[in-house]
């Protein structure tokens, strides 16, 4: 009973562990593992998720696309008040306007950006991945984990906004590349707190 319990609550701190941090993603797409402490009107302030106790970083918020908080939440910035009026009237219009205007690297900017905060990985098969690599062990659990990472986001879970900016070739391209690295990472994440589970488990058992 008491190795049960002991089991139980190190599966609970490791699963804490895993989620309790926020990321930073810059608009070039790079993530920050941080502890953010202070978001002012300028700048942002945090510390490294792995350094707790380490210098305190700081960014400018014109360089960071959203902050994702450990308890799920999260902020979006928009490039400029303009910048953000623009693309509200380009949205009206179904993008057409947006894709007249801009250039193969507007769009693909767009593109990535959209999909990091829009694409929420549903259906990435990561709870499989974790479910497998916790029941059967790391070694099964790679299978899924191999055959989820390597195949895109079909379209029905993209959650693109603007199917008429999906027709433009640059901005689906980086959309839906962004959108695979984001269901990569979220299923390899998955791997490895199942996998964690698993070798606590075996530890215990031992």
């Amino acid at each position: 009973m008491k190795s049960k319990k002991l089991f139980l609550a190190l599966l609970f701190l490791i699963g804490n562990f895993a989620q309790a941090q926020d990321i930073i993603t810059k608009k070039n797409g790079d993530d920050i593992k941080a502890k953010v402490l202070e978001v002012n009107q300028n700048e942002i302030k945090y510390k490294s998720f792995s350094n707790p106790d380490g210098p305190l970083f700081v960014i400018y918020k014109s360089d960071v696309l959203l902050i994702r908080y450990e308890n799920g939440t999260k902020d979006i910035f928009s490039e400029s008040a303009n910048n953000q009026i623009n693309y509200n009237a380009n949205s009206n219009s179904n993008g057409s306007t947006l894709m007249s205007t801009s250039s193969t690297s507007d769009m693909r900017t767009k593109g990535k950006q959209d999909a990091l905060v829009n694409y929420k990985g549903k259906r990435s098969g990561a709870g499989w991945t974790c479910a497998t690599s916790i029941v059967c062990g790391p070694l099964f659990g790679l299978i899924p984990a191999a055959a989820c990472s390597a195949s895109e986001p079909i379209d029905e879970n993209l959650n693109y906004r603007d199917p008429e900016l999906m027709k433009n070739n640059d901005y689906n391209l980086a959309y839906t590349s962004q959108a695979h690295k984001i269901k990569k990472r979220k299923v390899w994440t998955n791997y490895g707190i199942g996998s964690g589970f698993w070798i606590v488990f075996i530890l215990l058992a031992l």
